[in-house]
């Protein structure tokens, strides 16, 4: 490119690579993840985002994982589930679900930031400001803001809808409510 032509613009590649996923967005010194003001820079180096299509798959094979043996296990020992009766045993089924989604997701994710769903997608939780697993209190807010507030009657519900949704508008990381409280972010596994 001749220094006598204007710089590309927002929809054209930047570099003449088109495989670049984030030619078509301006970047901020040189970082593939669109300008921005606030809020920490990601590491130089920093893998992709995952797509929103894995993250949800990997949401879904986790949540099956998790949700068919305990489902299983509290249904055998209560002698059924109605899940929409509001009785005490369909409580218990819900409770004994979120707090163990909350310890496999917390204890899958301090070890290396992946759960079985995430390996099978291959993506990865990745803290903001280095890339690293989200070791310690990381993985245990991101899993504690994540599942817990399904325990709230109701509330916990529509909490929880806006906070996985919350990625689908979120620039430039596309992080849920759960990943801005933790400070990370799910990025691709596969380099």
């Amino acid at each position: 490119m001749s220094t006598d032509q204007p710089p590309p613009g927002p929809d054209e590649p930047r570099d003449g690579d088109s495989r670049d996923p984030f030619a078509k967005y301006p970047r901020a010194n040189g970082s593939p993840y669109e300008d921005h003001t606030a809020g920490a820079e990601p590491y130089r180096g920093m893998p992709p985002l995952a797509h929103l299509g894995r993250r949800l798959i990997a949401r879904i094979i986790d949540a099956l994982l998790i949700g068919i043996p305990v489902g299983l296990v509290v249904t055998a020992i209560a002698g059924g589930y109605d899940p929409i009766d509001g009785s005490a045993r369909s409580t218990t089924v819900t409770l004994v679900y979120v707090l163990v989604y909350f310890l496999y997701e917390g204890l899958m994710l301090t070890r290396d930031g992946q759960t079985v769903g995430k390996k099978a997608m291959k993506i990865r939780v990745a803290m903001l400001e280095n890339g690293q697993p989200p070791v310690g209190q990381a993985g245990w807010v991101r899993a504690a803001v994540y599942a817990l507030p399904e325990i709230v009657p109701c509330c916990g519900f529509f909490f929880w809808l806006v906070n996985v949704l919350w990625c689908t508008w979120d620039r430039p990381y596309r992080q849920c409510l759960h990943d801005k409280a933790a400070k990370t972010l799910v990025v691709s596994a596969v380099p």
